[in-house]
């Protein structure tokens, strides 16, 4: 064991870059599988049965499959149509599909936990369906579906490492490759392991941000004690 070498692997430009490749991947997987992920949402909560069914398939389909079947698939079937795409652009597409389908069941139980009845109320001061959804639902459901949501974002960076199979340069093929090289395993992974913390880390702080942006209660002010009422009362200017 080396604690030099894992200093050297830490600050090195390859595991640096493959850091930075796999918050790439996670950051451009989360955004196309939220937004996949509230169209489900959306076709679900629908009156039209082609669209339920339609949303039930989709969830049956990456929800019954692993995702690392998944990335496989994409990328080595998607060619024999004549859908070409880099590996980058395969391991993207793979993961927002199978986030799409854990997102979706998120944004649902979100927008079903807001009473009707204040859809209601919304429609009887003759707001439209659009905006009783951009000024009512969504902001409620926002606060509801964040913590869970925050769960299946770091879940989403851990399962990134999947994509190393159809070699994206990410961060544990970055590890896995040095290692081969040196047989220092040990200092390789823990340079990948710190990495990974420090990325979680991250997402962790964002989404305790988030949740006391979104709370109400916790943007309000705390009241003042007795003692610093009467502190200020005996400072004010008689």
């Amino acid at each position: 064991m080396s604690l030099l070498l894992v200093w050297q692997y830490l600050f090195s430009p390859a595991f640096f870059q493959g850091a930075l490749m796999t918050l790439l991947l996670t950051v451009c997987s989360l955004f196309f599988g939220i937004i996949t992920g509230l169209i489900l949402a959306l076709l679900q909560e629908s009156r039209f049965k082609a669209g339920t069914v339609l949303a039930f398939g989709y969830l049956w389909l990456f929800r019954g499959t692993p995702v690392l079947f998944q990335i496989i698939f994409v990328y080595n079937v998607l060619p024999t149509f004549g859908l070409r795409f880099s590996a980058f652009t395969c391991a993207v597409l793979a993961l927002s599909l199978n986030e799409g389908a854990y997102m979706a069941e998120i944004l649902r139980s979100g927008l079903q936990a807001v009473r009707r009845g204040q859809r209601t109320a919304g429609m009887a001061l003759g707001m439209t369906q659009r905006q009783i959804m951009q000024k009512i639902v969504l902001p409620q459901a926002a606060r509801i579906v964040l913590p869970p949501m925050g769960n299946q974002m770091i879940s989403m960076l851990k399962s990134s490492a999947l994509v190393s199979v159809i070699a994206v340069q990410e961060l544990l093929l970055i590890a896995n490759q040095t290692a081969s090289a040196s047989f220092r395993y040990f200092e390789a992974l823990c340079a990948a392991g710190i990495y990974y913390l420090v990325l979680t880390s991250i997402f962790m702080v964002g989404q305790a941000w988030l949740e006391r942006s979104l709370d109400p209660k916790k943007r309000r002010k705390p009241a003042l004690s007795l003692t610093e009422r009467l502190q200020q009362s005996s400072a004010a200017p008689h």
